[in-house]
């Protein structure tokens, strides 16, 4: 290996590394990494924002931009409101709502896809008096599959286009990904709704888990001149039973006491940890007059005059809060809103809520005033579990706003006009016909996947000019030496698939796809195959809940641990592998 290899394949190893290790953000990862790469020589100081300006990285963005403003106008709720119906049967809703977020994530970003149909799905589940966790898998999984049916589904297939298109000379078409990605997709649909849901553990009666994934911890506090002031915390009890809720424990001076501290007699300012669902929770701060954690933010909520509501909230890879306490980020003093407990499947809790970083899949209680909810939703960055109304956009613009990106998606699809020029335009109109506000689109993008595809693809472009994706052709041509042509494209997606189920997608994408096509360029038959295996592999990541931001965001709300997701997942993308070199080798043959 020369020098520039070594060094790059130093920098792809420690990315990867810090990538699983998770512990920082993978934007700040892949930035720092383009750095290095730049300072050590391997980048050349010319090439190293290229790719902030690459057709792959202003697509993603538009793609966002645009699923917003379907949003805004009502276009999907008008969907599910329309077919969903929370009589139905398990197997009937996942195939019903599989089939509507597989077809939304065709033409939108398929994390957008999950987050709207999201609070739907765990709406009808509480409705039917069932586990969300039976029916959020499937839904998750679905919107995955369906990207990969069209070049604007999923950022992979938008990133092999690109690639494509600078090593063969023309980017895939809209529909290119349809014939093998479409194929995918229905096979892994109809098995998620026929078997897959059924592999799912249910840990619990449908009513009693429904309730159980609601539990948050919480803390509710002694305010001064409590008649409860003297007491032993054992003496709360029988209001906790009554009240069913669970006292955890107690918290004096910032200090969590050992043990449950049954005997602890009870002093102002004592905090008592508690485990209830929102309503219970609120039962019992009521039955005993007790007060949020603390007088200071108790008097922010006594300001708002209007009333307060209690919201649901789920923490995503971008949210503001990811990473951070409510008190760091000011939630009570900039939001008027309360942290009232934090629900993490799997995890215990032993910090003070409020003082409690926030992870990805966190569900938080929050208490904010009146009609504020949606905007504190936005601010913190996080999705609702409960179904919000149409957004602010009239119901008539519905169909303008379908219309506008119809038409934009068949003038790219014939090749009247290039896609992101098309996307551009829909966003433009969009703010015309003020469907979507010209002040709300840069909230919609993404940053973090900007930053991480701005900062990987000059780093993968290196990769290959220094002959790195050409070392690790070699390594795997040799690996399939004399094996026949579905042999070596399934070699190249166990590959990938591996990679994505622990890495980002997108990551992973960047580095498989030129490997693939020297791959294809020294066995001399056609790279289409390739590229074509290596979009559905990236795409198809459902072994774990890190290896697709879908399956991180329905971790908390579905009350999975991290176990549960390749028993549905391994088969699945078993069966991906299965239908998808036939179709490759029939519709892209070598």
């Amino acid at each position: 290996m020369t020098p520039d290899q070594i060094i790059l394949f130093s920098l792809f190893g420690a990315v990867f590394g810090l990538l699983l290790w998770g512990r920082f953000r993978y934007d700040l990862v892949a930035f720092s990494a383009l750095m290095v790469g730049v300072v050590l020589g391997v980048v050349p100081v010319n090439d190293a924002f290229s790719g902030f300006g690459h057709p792959a990285t202003i697509v993603v963005a538009l793609v966002l931009v645009v699923s917003a403003g379907l949003v805004r106008s009502g276009a999907v709720f008008l969907i599910t409101r329309t077919l969903v119906d929370a009589s139905r049967g398990l197997g009937s809703h996942i195939a019903l709502m599989g089939g509507i977020g597989a077809v939304l994530s065709a033409f939108m970003n398929n994390v957008a896809a999950l987050a709207l149909l999201m609070p739907v799905d765990i709406q009808t589940a509480r409705k039917a008096g069932r586990a969300p966790g039976l029916s959020l898998m499937p839904l998750s999984f679905a919107t995955i599959l369906g990207g990969m049916a069209t070049l604007i589904g999923t950022p992979p297939n938008i990133i092999i286009a690109s690639i494509r298109a600078e090593s063969l000379g023309e980017p895939f078409s809209m529909f290119d990904f349809a014939p093998v990605g479409g194929i995918a997709a229905l096979a892994g649909l109809i098995f998620v709704a026929l078997i897959g849901w059924r592999l799912i553990p249910d840990r619990g009666t449908t009513d009693d888990h429904s309730e159980a994934l609601a539990q948050y911890i919480a803390e509710l506090t002694i305010p001064k001149e409590s008649p409860h002031i003297g007491k032993r915390l054992a003496e709360l009890d029988e209001t906790a039973d009554k009240s069913d809720v669970a006292i955890l424990g107690l918290i004096r001076d910032g200090k969590r006491r050992y043990g449950r501290a049954a005997n602890t007699i009870l002093r102002t300012g004592d905090a008592l940890v508690l485990e209830a669902a929102p309503e219970a929770l609120d039962e019992f701060r009521t039955a005993l007059n007790l007060d949020f954690s603390d007088t200071r933010r108790q008097e922010v909520l006594t300001a708002a005059g209007d009333g307060l509501e209690v919201i649901e909230v789920v923490v995503t890879e971008t949210s503001r809060i990811l990473g951070k306490t409510a008190q760091a980020i000011g939630l009570a003093w900039r939001q008027n809103t309360v942290l009232m407990g934090i629900s993490r499947q799997g995890k215990r809790i032993t910090k003070q809520v409020r003082k409690t970083e926030v992870e990805a899949g966190d569900i938080l209680l929050l208490m904010c005033p009146r009609d504020r909810g949606p905007d504190v939703t936005d601010w913190l960055g996080c999705l609702p579990l409960a179904e919000r109304g149409l957004s602010v956009t009239a119901n008539e613009k519905v169909w303008l706003a379908i219309g506008l990106f119809a038409g934009a998606v068949m003038a790219a699809s014939l090749g009247l006009i290039y896609l992101p020029i098309a996307l551009g335009l829909v966003v433009v109109a969009y703010v015309l016909t003020k469907i979507m506000p010209v002040s709300e689109i840069y909230d919609h993008i993404e940053w973090p996947v900007v930053v991480l595809l701005g900062s990987m693809i000059p780093l993968g472009s290196a990769l290959e000019t220094s002959g790195g994706t050409e070392l690790i052709a070699g390594s795997l041509i040799s690996l399939t030496n004399g094996l026949p042509a579905w042999a070596i494209l399934t070699v190249l997606m166990i590959v990938t698939m591996t990679l994505s189920d622990v890495l980002n997608n997108t990551a992973t994408t960047i580095v498989a796809a030129p490997v693939g096509i020297q791959m294809a360029n020294t066995l001399g038959v056609s790279a289409d195959p390739f590229l074509m295996a290596v979009a559905v592999a990236a795409s198809a990541a459902f072994l774990t809940p890190i290896g697709h931001k879908n399956n991180t965001l329905i971790l908390g709300p579905g009350g999975y641990q991290f176990g549960d997701y390749w028993r549905m997942g391994l088969p699945l993308e078993i069966l991906i592998i299965a239908v998808s070199i036939p179709a490759i080798l029939v519709f892209w043959p070598m």
